[in-house]
């Protein structure tokens, strides 16, 4: 039998719609094994509270494995740092941490309930931006910046005295308007993209993006050690770059935006431990 020029066509892009369909078989499959592998992880049980699950749960073994030895978190460089500084004198008071709050398991729970209202600011404050605060006004010392490689160390180490506390984030009081701007931050369309943080941590929650499987977004683990930024970073920085790969202009560390955004999923991720320094992909 003799086929013409249109008919070998046609069979080769059938051929070709075939493949296309089989191989988005295969890939769906693949997806959906390494999502089931990675839930099996029995480790999952300590992260998981209701229908709450911490990033760890989406993280490799490899990951799970680097987070879960404190010898080789690599964040763990910088609670090295955070600790160095906690009884280093700094400022014309002539004072360190440890000059006021004496040991540091006096910071315990503190990472757990921040950020806070502050009645003389009349706004939500994170954790680096009341370390500042102390650093200005009880030590005379010059504020730290918010990604360098104190501060991170600073937040690191009080953050690991409550390692395993569940989050205990209030909004009663004054606190409920900024969490309600929070919200409406997280469900905002912004970018050249037109997506909110909502799309990708609630519609496409527990869904490979290319080869990472996306989470609920919990902030329980920052200042975390990032795979791809090869250092420890915090919670506004990845803010930051999440308005970027939306093609929208980031806000400052320490805006208001990025705090009562903070405050708005702190308190989502209210039962899940702390894991502070955590590391993630």
């Amino acid at each position: 039998m003799k086929f013409n020029i249109w008919g070998k066509i046609s069979i080769v892009l059938s051929c070709a719609a075939m493949m296309m369909v089989a191989h988005s078989a295969v890939a769906e499959m693949k997806k959906k094994s390494e999502l089931e592998r990675r839930m099996a992880d029995p480790r999952n049980s300590k992260y998981t509270v209701g229908d709450k699950k911490s990033g760890y749960v989406y993280m490799t073994t490899m990951t799970r494995d680097m987070q879960d030895d404190d010898f080789s978190n690599p964040a763990f460089v910088w609670v090295d740092i955070g600790k160095r500084n906690w009884s280093k004198v700094d400022g014309k008071a002539g004072k360190s941490c440890a000059s006021c709050h004496k040991d540091a398991s006096s910071m315990k729970g503190v990472m757990a309930k921040y950020p806070v209202y502050d009645k003389k600011l009349k706004k939500m404050v994170a954790l680096q931006a009341k370390i500042n605060m102390h650093r200005k006004e009880k030590m005379g010392a010059k504020p730290w910046k918010w990604e360098s490689d104190d501060m991170n160390g600073m937040a690191a180490f009080i953050g690991l005295q409550s390692r395993g506390m569940p989050m205990n984030v209030s909004i009663s009081g004054p606190a409920k308007k900024f969490y309600d701007k929070g919200k409406a931050f997280y469900y905002e369309r912004r970018g050249l993209l037109d997506m909110a943080c909502k799309h990708c941590h609630i519609d496409n929650a527990e869904k490979m993006a290319r080869s990472n499987l996306l989470s609920w977004g919990m902030p329980n683990g920052f200042p975390t050690f990032r795979l791809k930024w090869q250092k420890i970073g915090s919670l506004h920085r990845r803010f930051a770059g999440c308005n970027k790969q939306i093609r929208a202009k980031p806000f400052k560390r320490g805006s208001p935006e990025y705090t009562n955004l903070e405050l708005y999923l702190k308190h989502r991720a209210n039962g899940l431990p702390v894991e502070t320094p955590s590391v993630r992909n």
